[in-house]
């Protein structure tokens, strides 16, 4: 039986609001780093939930404190 891929997932993800920052971890040829994806979810005309990656005047102030909160995060685990 061979062995099935796996969907990579965040090892974290922080949230503000409808706002969320997906914190990703990777290995490179200096060691492990972390990468941060930021979007937006919303539920579409059909009750679905989705994400957007475009953020409105109402969404900034959460996309600033996701950001910061992803940026202690990775900050503490980097120093390590």
């Amino acid at each position: 039986m061979a062995p099935q891929d796996k969907n990579p997932t965040p090892v974290t993800t922080l949230r503000c609001s409808s706002i969320k920052a997906s914190i990703w971890k990777n290995e490179g040829m200096k060691g492990q780093f972390y990468n941060v994806t930021v979007a937006r979810s919303y539920k579409d005309r059909d009750g679905v939930w989705k994400n957007s990656e475009s953020f409105g005047l109402a969404d900034l102030d959460a996309l600033v404190a996701v950001a910061h909160q992803a940026k202690l995060w990775v900050t503490e685990r980097s120093s390590r």
